[in-house]
């Protein structure tokens, strides 16, 4: 922000040459208003965002410990409000991002009303959200510089100033990198990579895709996925990377994701022209059966693989099985074709949080690629407190020490909170995303509906105090107080909406005429 000393300079020298018809502008006014717009366009963002992104990757491959993580968001308020905290509680944005989920903007964002994560919302909705997200992490910056701009203009000494002059000239921008995901594309490559410019001009640089069969697509934590052959994939990975270039988003990046391990069926077999090509590779997962040509039935489907005729196990909905236990098999060969042919970081999409089975398949994949990194899916789908007392007490078991106290089937039960095993459990949860960072090429760890949890859990403590027997003080005690005492900044929700903004410019267009809304019958006054 030490542009902003030479801004003034420039704005000086304008007006200078536009003579008297320029007298009321106030060259300092626009170098404000410049500063508190750092960002002009999403491609602005995209650029500065995917820089970001890089350096991190590169951060992580030297040192393990330095993970990335993200929450995810629905509107742009939650994701303001969340770099706003993040900056008041660590002083710095480091390694720290947004997420945005598609099955947050298909429950909450769609006309339709709520919707499951089956890609039938609005398309256009996800990149207007990431516009939306952006905008008010720009708005963050700007209340928080005109704070900064008010406190200068009433500081008595020059060393005062100083002390201010800094703060604006070292200012931390609330603007980070958006992971966002655009589901299985939206339709054919075509139609991803015009969804994708949509993203990244909007400011994503950050574009996750799985590999679904974009009209059966399903959440990753449901039954019924559908896969598609690899080429189909890598051609929407490719089109992802074209309008990055397209764009001048040149180190954009893209997460490929798999949903094989909970996937068994595909919708196609893969053509393949030689064998062991990648092709071949799919289809030799499928779940066939040896036959002659004399056993051929009506309107059946056989492929020929090593001199034998095969024919597919095929289901009434025309999509074909895939054998039983070869998930992660195909997540390894997913996640090496996809780095192999232009993504940058993996997705795999597991049933349950375990380093041990993530790792598993991580290493396998670094055989060949040796930096593959993954986005992990910290996910709500998972019941986190059973799955890890479950691990402890296998692992207490396995180690020969008494289990008889549990039943591991009843572990979450509350009169086991205060046990040995869920200590133990807790403190492996609280340590997850260290320990599977360094032992599971974890890069960056996100919960995808965080807020949709929050929200609702929030309102149901609301409601249950407001409408019961505590009235007034169910809000005053539950919220506003703590809102105080914890110096969240949206207890002056005038401010927060931009009111002092729009004060400081009616100063900037009307002078002494200017007609403000923080005089003394504010009553945001109450909470200086």
């Amino acid at each position: 922000m030490a542009q902003y000393q030479d801004d003034i300079k420039a704005v000086a020298g304008l007006k200078e040459t536009h003579g008297s018809a320029w007298n009321a502008i106030n060259p300092e006014y626009a170098a404000r208003m410049r500063a508190q717009n750092k960002f002009k366009t999403g491609l602005d963002i995209a650029k500065y965002t995917a820089k970001i992104m890089r350096a991190d990757m590169a951060a992580y491959d030297a040192d393990p410990s330095k993970y990335t993580q993200s929450l995810g968001c629905w509107h742009g308020f939650i994701g303001q409000q969340k770099m706003i905290s993040i900056k008041k509680h660590f002083k710095s944005t480091e390694r720290r991002y947004l997420y945005l989920s598609g099955w947050m903007v298909a429950a909450l964002r769609s006309e339709f009303g709520p919707l499951p994560d089956q890609s039938m919302h609005e398309k256009t909705s996800v990149s207007a959200l990431i516009r939306e997200l952006y905008t008010f992490l720009r708005q963050a910056d700007a209340r928080e510089l005109g704070g900064l701009f008010r406190e200068l203009d009433a500081a008595k000494d020059a060393a005062a100033k100083a002390a201010i002059q800094e703060k604006i000239d070292n200012h931390v921008t609330h603007v980070v990198p958006i992971i966002a995901d655009i589901d299985a594309g939206f339709g054919n490559a075509e139609a991803t990579y015009l969804l994708a410019k949509q993203f990244i001009e909007a400011g994503a640089c950050c574009i996750q895709i799985e590999n679904q069969v974009s009209d059966e697509k399903q959440c990753g934590h449901q039954d019924g996925k559908v896969t598609v052959p690899h080429e189909d994939f890598l051609a929407k990975i490719r089109a992802i990377r074209y309008a990055f270039l397209e764009l001048g988003v040149d180190d954009g990046i893209i997460v490929a994701r798999t949903d094989s391990l909970g996937a068994g069926l595909t919708k196609q077999i893969a053509v393949t022209n030689t064998p062991g090509d990648l092709g071949d590779q799919y289809n030799s997962f499928l779940d066939c059966e040896e036959l002659s040509a004399d056993q051929l039935g009506n309107g059946d489907v056989v492929i020929k693989r090593d001199g034998k005729l095969l024919r597919p196990k095929r289901l009434p909905s025309n999509l074909f099985q895939f054998r039983a236990g070869t998930g992660e098999a195909r997540c390894v060969l997913d996640c090496i074709t996809s780095l192999q042919n232009g993504a940058d970081l993996l997705w795999i999409e597991t049933e349950k949080p375990h380093i041990g089975q993530i790792g598993g398949m991580v290493k396998e994949i670094r055989k060949v690629i040796p930096n593959a990194k993954l986005v992990y899916n910290n996910s709500p789908s998972f019941n986190w407190t059973l799955n890890f007392r479950q691990q402890v007490y296998d692992a207490m078991k396995e180690a020969g020490k008494d289990v008889s106290a549990y039943e591991r089937g009843q572990l979450m039960s509350a009169e086991y909170d205060d046990s040995e095993l869920a200590k133990l459990a807790d403190e492996k949860i609280r340590t997850f995303q260290a320990d599977a960072s360094r032992e599971a090429g974890i890069f960056h760890h996100l919960i995808t509906l965080p807020t949709y949890h929050t929200a609702a859990l929030s309102t149901d403590n609301l409601a249950k105090e407001y409408f019961g027997d505590q009235g007034m003080l169910g809000y005053v005690a539950g919220v506003q107080r703590k809102e105080i005492r914890q110096g969240i900044a949206c207890v002056k929700h005038q401010n927060m909406s931009g009111s002092d903004i729009g004060d400081d410019h009616k100063e900037y267009f009307s002078g002494e005429a200017a007609l403000k809304a923080a005089g003394k019958d504010n009553t945001m006054n109450q909470f200086h």
